[in-house]
């Protein structure tokens, strides 16, 4: 059962105010999921009550995404930037270096969190920052032609799509090994979000500086990969695991760049070990 969305306003010493949505349940150790580039914390729904069996699961709409409105003028959506942000909304969440899972950008804050030792374990899904220059480009080539597609199309053709499994491929399958297996509710929600996210450009823009080469030491990280992501390819993994020579690399078999749908329950043990 989906939790209520709720909001939270955060003030950080020295910097503006800003305000993040949120999905809380379950009890016990804490765990906070951070989804990807012009995505929303409903892309953790398929995940959220196994976690929530064990854990107090905390799922953000990263600011600029989803339900977070952008972040005030002149704050930028850098690694820098964003990351102490989240402490400060971990701190407003009433949360003492809680567990972390991300996906894809919310994979690379996780790792970003790690390194600064913010956070108890991270379980990062396909991060970015892993990349050559190549596959960067060609990665937000493509995350630009679905921002491109998601503003172009008419609400009610997207509505009209979603109803079918062909459909919602054609909307989904770049980042769903089995798109037919999301709901078309949920594709609906989720064009939706890409096209009103306020921070995709500037985060896009940030991302090209971006690549990942500090180890994350003293925190138990899982870097986990699906056999079929269309978007960053599994051989990123492996560079994590240079970077990183601690962490646990994973391979998730029969999934895409967005794994919690495609086999919920494989997502929800590989971040339940880590946080053990």
């Amino acid at each position: 059962m989906a939790a209520p969305v709720s909001f939270v306003d955060v003030s950080p010493a020295g910097r503006p105010a800003f305000t993040v949505a949120y999905e809380r349940k379950g009890a016990g150790a804490p765990l906070v999921l951070l989804h990807g580039i012009g995505h929303h914390l409903q892309a953790w729904r398929p995940v959220s009550d196994l976690l929530a069996a064990s854990h107090e699961v905390i799922a953000l709409d990263l600011p600029g995404f989803g339900a977070s409105p952008a972040l005030p003028p002149g704050v930028a959506y850098d690694l820098g930037s964003v990351a102490p942000l989240l402490t400060a909304t971990f701190a407003a969440l009433g949360l003492d270096r809680p567990h972390i899972a991300g996906n894809s950008l919310g994979g690379l804050l996780a790792l970003e969190l790690g390194r600064g030792r913010h956070v108890r374990s991270v379980t990062a899904l396909s991060p970015a920052g892993f990349w050559t220059q190549a596959e960067r480009r060609y990665a937000f080539g493509v995350l630009r032609g679905m921002r491109a597609g998601a503003k172009a199309l008419p609400p009610p053709a997207v509505g009209l799509l979603a109803r079918s499994a062909v459909g919602r491929a054609s909307l989904t399958s770049t980042i769903y090994a089995h798109p037919g297996r999301r709901s078309a509710s949920a594709v609906v929600a989720e064009t939706e979000a890409l096209r009103g996210a306020a921070g995709f450009a500037p985060t896009l823009a940030a991302g090209r500086a971006v690549l990942f080469t500090d180890d994350v030491p003293d925190v138990p990280v899982t870097i986990a990969w699906g056999s079929r992501d269309r978007l960053l390819p599994r051989r990123q993994g492996v560079r994590a695991k240079h970077a990183i020579p601690g962490a646990r690399l994973v391979r998730l078999p029969g999934c895409g760049h967005v794994p919690m749908n495609d086999e919920p329950a494989l997502v929800a043990r590989v971040i339940l070990d880590t946080a053990r």
